[in-house]
């Protein structure tokens, strides 16, 4: 055992024969060429490799070029669509932003966060959150704006409505987008107590059942509307036909017990002048330049009778009147005449020297407070174009008061006195000494 190990050992040590070498040799050379052919092929020398290409080889290769050129513009083409969509659909992420911008105002407005406190005397409560949200102030989705010049918008509300907490957190009582409570009467109380204008309401107003069209003008002029363009709920009559009759009736606190007969008393107002208190529109309109006299307002004007007289000389007035127990700017709207639905209280909605005329019957007299009778007469006057006509038509007062009060208050407020006539009230309030006053001004051209 000890010499065939040794033996082993020994046969570990011997060089190798001459086959092995040999052997050896040639697995070298392969290894050594096939680094050679793949440095020729892949390296510095490969152009020499594609110079030799047969033609059809480069065919080959020119349509492989090609197409990969035509896969490349494809990829441009789907890049710029894919850079449209992507600014598309910025534009619509900025837009959806400012609408949440808009939600988080509206949020922000609630009473916690602007605490608007409309408190009586005493009263610790506090407005609802409906008529906060309605005040406001609500933020400029783009910030401040230089016309403007605030970041904010402030609703309007009269200063009295400050006052009047309960009867307007109950206005302001509804359902949000479903139907307005039928609170005309309500809605009429606060704006003569002073909230006017009255805030607005996310509501809808109930709509009258069976509604038809309205009569075609020139008829609907002088024809009672039909009782289905009405929601009677808040008025003692429940048709025209008891409107119409109320002239029969004796007593009572309407001041205007004829004016829905129209084929009445009405029907003839303002057709013929007497030379007294009862002027004529044609001896009104002649003390101005034919078609000068074009638009103007009617304060106080009850069912529109004035606007419709003065609509057969084409000259478009608006009628300012309330609906105090009777549907009268409704009556208005259905004649095709324009009603306004404002107090004696409110600022006229008009810019300054704009209208041709303005006229009142009977609306305006002494029963209105000194001071707020001569901010309203400012107030005409400011309307009025230079040379615009003020026609107050049967203004009355106590005798006493004439002289000593009406006639220097108008004077003050600077009318050129066109026409003048006074007269005594012929009716139940003759023994009081009433009187009345019946003139036609102009406001100077100065």
């Amino acid at each position: 055992m000890g010499i065939e190990a040794h033996d082993q050992q020994h046969s570990k040590k011997l060089p190798l024969s001459h086959n092995q070498k040999h052997k050896l040799k040639s697995v070298m050379l392969i290894i050594f060429t096939n680094l050679v052919t793949i440095y020729i092929f892949t390296g510095p020398f490969s152009f020499l490799y594609h110079s030799s290409l047969r033609p059809s080889d480069s065919n080959s290769i020119l349509q492989e070029l090609n197409s990969t050129k035509a896969q490349l513009a494809a990829s441009h083409s789907l890049l710029s669509e894919l850079h449209h969509r992507l600014n598309s659909t910025n534009l619509l992420i900025q837009a959806l932003l400012i609408d949440l911008t808009r939600e988080q105002y509206k949020q922000s407005n609630r009473a916690d966060q602007n605490p608007i406190t409309l408190k009586q005397e005493n009263d610790d409560s506090t407005t609802s959150d409906e008529l906060n949200i309605a005040l406001g102030p609500h933020k400029l989705p783009f910030g401040h704006s230089p016309r403007i010049g605030s970041d904010e918008i402030h609703m309007n509300i009269g200063e009295a409505c400050l006052r009047l907490h309960d009867e307007l957190n109950q206005y302001m009582t509804y359902e949000i987008g479903g139907e307005c409570p039928v609170d005309d009467i309500l809605a009429e109380s606060l704006m003569l107590k002073g909230c006017e204008p009255l805030p607005r309401r996310r509501c809808h107003p109930k709509s009258p059942a069976s509604y038809v069209e309205p009569t075609p003008l020139p008829d609907s002029l002088w024809k009672i509307p039909p009782d289905t363009s009405i929601i009677w709920d808040p008025y003692s009559c429940k048709s025209y036909q008891c409107l119409v009759d109320r002239k029969n009736e004796l007593g009572g606190s309407n001041d205007c017990k004829d004016c829905f007969d129209l084929q009445g008393k009405e029907k003839g107002r303002w057709i013929f002048d007497d030379g007294g208190l009862d002027f004529g529109i044609d001896q009104v309109l002649a003390t101005k330049a034919a078609g000068t006299i074009r638009i103007g307002l009617d304060i106080g004007g009850g069912t529109g009778t004035f606007a419709a007289r003065m609509k057969e000389w084409n000259v478009t007035i608006i009628t300012s009147t309330l609906n105090l127990d009777g549907p009268f700017n409704n009556m208005v709207a259905s004649r095709g005449l324009i009603p306004m639905h404002v107090t004696l209280s409110q600022r006229l909605p008009f810019f300054e020297n704009t209208l041709d005329i303005v006229h009142s019957m009977n609306i305006i007299g002494n029963w209105i407070p000194d001071t707020t009778l001569e901010f309203l007469l400012y107030d005409i006057y400011r309307v009025l174009r230079p040379g615009g006509i003020f026609w107050l038509d049967h203004f009355f007062c106590f005798d006493s008061q004439l002289n000593q009060t009406y006639v220097p208050m108008l004077d003050r407020v600077g009318f050129n006195k066109l026409r003048w006539h006074v007269g005594s009230k012929l009716d139940p309030g003759v023994h009081k000494n009433v009187w009345y006053i019946s003139a036609l001004m102009e406001k100077p051209m100065i």
